[in-house]
């Protein structure tokens, strides 16, 4: 795909590096979270070239895998989503929401202030949506630190392409109310959307505290999802080391790829028991249509409908009641 990662003889006749080597740097680098000149007895390369493969390999990697691991949930997916989240008590989920910060070493001075939030040193956001089996389905990364989650949904795109109508449709009945907007899991500092289940901060009685234990048990696969990337790519775990913006990015966007391409594979192959938005989206309205304007507006409001997340939260509390209150 890219000609960087071929191997050329130069100009007296010598070969240049094989391209395993220039990839087994790259991949050292992220799996291992080392510097660049950490693998260069290793792969007898220079520092200077492991680190322009690098960043070149997960640049190529969003562009030729970001289509297929980087894609919104498609009938099939949303159909299985569904299947799942029927089982688990909770009837129209279609996973768990939260964000994560990831440490920026090398922010410029003149950012502190910007992208220092609750921790002291600069950060940047993750925002991400994971199903049971881990697969990050929205990711949305490079919001400064300074900002909460619900700063950072007001940014997101999240919810763009059901507000433009053009997401697969969702329906599902609980306690004789009919519903037609999936939903998905999220802790206490999101708003009441009828996008969101959030769980009782205090319950009091034996049925809420089934919901709250329920809710809580199934939002923390968001939660999974950031260890088990951290894990397998060290260098999200530790702190960015990069000057630019745009390249911290492509290395988060490149890890998500990657992440969604095991949990493929091990879906596959069984050892698991039982999709995405493009980074950086945004929202794009056409004011030259009014009808489209009419209904893009009126979409936002429904899911920002706080009588209706009310609603789906009293259903689902009783729909958990029902299935799991003999326990």
């Amino acid at each position: 795909y890219d000609g960087y990662f071929t191997q050329k003889r130069s100009a007296s006749g010598a070969l240049g590096l094989h391209p395993l080597q220039k990839m087994t740097a790259a991949m050292r680098m992220l799996t291992y979270g080392i510097a660049a000149d950490g693998a260069d007895e290793y792969i007898r390369s220079a520092e200077a070239t492991n680190l322009e493969s690098c960043k070149k390999f997960v640049i190529k990697v969003c562009e030729v895998f970001g289509e297929r691991y980087l894609r919104s949930p498609n009938e099939e997916d949303i159909a299985r989503l569904l299947a799942i989240g029927e089982e688990r008590g909770f009837p129209g989920m279609l996973g768990s929401i939260d964000c994560m910060h990831w440490g920026w070493k090398n922010c410029p001075k003149k950012w502190h202030g910007m992208f220092k939030g609750h921790v002291s040193e600069p950060t940047m956001i993750l925002e991400a949506v994971a199903s049971q089996d881990l697969w990050i389905w929205h990711a949305y990364f490079g919001l400064p630190g300074s900002l909460n989650d619900i700063n950072v949904l007001q940014r997101s795109p999240v919810f763009t392409k059901l507000a433009e109508g053009q997401t697969p449709p969702v329906n599902y009945s609980i306690n004789g109310h009919q519903y037609t907007m999936g939903y998905y899991l999220a802790d206490g500092i999101y708003p009441r959307w009828a996008t969101f289940v959030k769980s009782i901060p205090a319950p009091d009685t034996r049925k809420h505290k089934t919901f709250a234990k329920r809710q809580e048990g199934a939002r923390k696969d968001v939660e999974r999802a950031f260890g088990v990337l951290q894990s397998r790519f060290a260098i999200v775990r530790g702190p960015a080391k990069g000057w630019k913006r745009k390249e911290i990015g492509d290395v988060m966007k490149a890890c998500v790829i990657m992440h969604n391409m095991i949990v493929e594979e091990e879906r596959q192959t069984g050892r698991q028991s039982c999709t995405f938005e493009a980074m950086g989206e945004r929202v794009t309205v056409s004011r030259t249509h009014a009808e489209q304007l009419s209904s893009f507006i009126q979409m936002t409001h429904r899911i920002r409908n706080q009588g209706e997340h009310d609603q789906l939260k009293l259903d689902l509390i009783d729909h958990v009641w029902q299935k799991f209150g003999n326990e």
